[in-house]
């Protein structure tokens, strides 16, 4: 039998209600609100959180107060001879930077050498292992007696301790060139210096960076071991001749003044990478 029941009315799918659509912001100030708490609030936060620790410990004399004084005393020697200790500061940042410098390109072009040739790689890694495993601080008296007083055994000194990082990132760096990067490379038939120029350089300078940021407080602990050693200036001359007369206070002064120049020049070189090398953060995973 025919059925003739009328048909039931198609029934009309329920719209989806859609997401809001937020509403326009300003990413600007959100990336400089944010970029403002983790480039200065976080770090003075720590730094406060540390001198409150130490004005405890000198507070309570949980140490002898002649080996740790009190903030307020070493701020007090400082503000006694501010143009003494600015003059012995600017001493030892010229050692710093120019032994930095040095060993930055002396760096830089060995670690191309050791990535270009497996036969340089293999002839001079164990040299180079062997050097870094050597204890610099054993080495200041004969570099006294090789250079003589003043500013070359310091600046040796700082390219010592600089050297092998800076070597050890740039040569990583060449030699981890991504195989599907260095596969488009070679379809195209580029030559050696154009994939160099263009893809391994630029792709290891992260890396290069890296060594770099890890050098740059080697370069400052250089400088004042070389300056205890040979220095007729500079802070860590300072450190040496008030705490060999009990001016502790002093001696500490220098001590965070050799922190704070550190500091600076490490903010620097990350400022430096993220103006070189604006692509990384775009590229990589943020926290």
């Amino acid at each position: 039998m025919t059925d003739l029941r009328s048909p039931e009315p198609a029934v009309a799918p329920r719209p989806v209600a859609s997401a809001p659509t937020p509403a326009p912001g300003r990413p600007g100030l959100n990336a400089g609100v944010r970029f403002g708490l983790n480039g200065a609030l976080l770090p003075a936060s720590g730094l406060l959180i540390a001198f409150a620790v130490w004005w405890v410990t000198a507070r309570l004399e949980l140490v002898h107060p002649a080996a740790l004084p009190t903030p307020g005393s070493v701020l007090s020697a400082f503000t006694d001879k501010p143009d003494k200790m600015l003059q012995h500061t600017g001493s030892t940042l010229l050692e710093i930077l120019i032994g930095f410098a040095l060993s930055a390109v002396a760096g830089v072009l060995l670690g191309l050498s050791l990535a270009a040739s497996r036969t340089v790689e293999r002839m001079f890694t164990p040299l180079l292992v062997a050097v870094n495993a050597v204890p610099k601080i054993t080495l200041g008296p004969l570099l006294v007696v090789a250079l003589g007083w003043g500013q070359k055994p310091i600046l040796t000194m700082v390219f010592l301790l600089c050297f092998f990082p800076i070597v050890l990132s740039t040569a990583t760096g060449l030699t981890t060139t991504p195989a599907d990067i260095a596969e488009l490379v070679r379809s195209w038939n580029a030559s050696w210096w154009q994939a160099f120029r263009k893809v391994r350089f630029p792709a290891a300078l992260p890396q290069i960076f890296v060594g770099l940021k890890v050098a740059m407080p080697l370069a400052a602990i250089g400088a004042v071991i070389g300056e205890f050693q040979a220095g007729e200036s500079g802070l860590g001359y300072v450190v040496t001749q008030y705490a060999g007369i009990g001016d502790t206070a002093t001696a500490w002064a220098a001590i965070m003044l050799v922190a704070l120049v550190s500091i600076l020049l490490y903010s620097a070189l990350v400022f430096l990478e993220r103006l070189a090398l604006p692509w990384v953060r775009e590229t990589t995973s943020t926290r």
